[in-house]
């Protein structure tokens, strides 16, 4: 069994069966980051597992979000009973704790021994924020992303798939680059760049679809890094982790929630140091 920090979480692997787990812990029971849940867990789970084998199908359970795992991933997800038999399966836990497992596979909860504690009345003003900002009430007073819009770009800013444009690769993909019958092809980049800059919103500056948020992070902050296979990308830091930003600094881009509306969070890509 080999433990290691996997874009920002914990995990435990065998042959057979992977556990991940949030590092952070309130009063002794494991809790999720601020940005995370049970959906971007699955999707570092099966991304981890993916550097030993190929996995195409995984059985989902209710909690997590099988269309961000599926398009995350570029895997079938099961839903629920289904005459199909996916080769893996996810399980929820208790306590922030995911295990994924082979059909089949014996599976035991290995905890590990990291722990960041969390302070209560921040986790808890937070929890509240999300809750509101789920509420199908909770309306943004700025930018509105559709479901149907967000839906329809999900896979390249959830995968980082990018495009062969003439003078090199493009990223995000443009509609207007497919001409006269032909598709460029499609690339998934290397989820890795060096900041080129960063700019900090204050709580009253930020855009409004992280005003119930914002005043508790103390702002929002995003960096413009220089990806490894060329383009360029603005992309918010990571909530539960203080980076210290430099040009320069290689950073890493993992999925997290990045807000809610209308009832239902949009998740993406946020960048966090690579060195933990």
């Amino acid at each position: 069994m080999t433990s290691e920090v996997w874009m920002g979480y914990l995990v435990h692997h065998t042959d057979d069966v992977t556990v991940i787990q949030s590092p952070f812990v309130m009063e002794g029971v494991r809790v999720f980051g601020a940005d995370s849940d049970a959906t971007t867990l699955a999707v570092a789970v099966i991304l981890h597992r993916m550097q030993h084998e190929a996995v195409t199908s995984v059985g989902v359970p209710d909690g997590i979000d099988a269309e961000t795992v599926s398009l995350a991933c570029s895997v079938t997800a099961e839903v629920g009973d289904n005459e199909k038999e996916p080769a893996w399966d996810l399980l929820l836990s208790d306590e922030a704790t995911l295990i994924f497992a082979r059909q089949g596979a014996e599976v035991e909860l290995t905890s590990m021994d990291v722990e960041v504690e969390v302070d209560g009345e921040f986790h808890a003003a937070l929890e509240d924020a999300w809750m509101r900002e789920l509420s199908t009430t909770h309306v943004s007073q700025g930018a509105y992303v559709s479901k149907s819009q967000y839906e329809e770009g999900a896979r390249s800013r959830l995968m980082l798939e990018g495009q062969d444009g003439s003078s090199g690769i493009v990223w995000p993909p443009r509609f207007s680059d497919a001409v006269a019958g032909s598709t460029p092809e499609q690339r998934r980049l290397v989820p890795r760049g060096s900041v080129h800059s960063w700019t900090t919103l204050s709580a009253a500056g930020a855009p409004s679809e992280f005003a119930l948020r914002a005043p508790l992070l103390g702002g929002i902050s995003t960096v413009l890094l220089d990806l490894e296979d060329g383009p360029k990308g603005v992309f918010l830091l990571v909530d539960d982790e203080d980076a210290e930003l430099e040009i320069g600094l290689s950073m890493e881009l993992v999925l997290r929630r990045i807000y809610a509306q209308e009832g239902f969070i949009r998740y993406g890509l946020k960048a966090r140091t690579m060195h933990s």
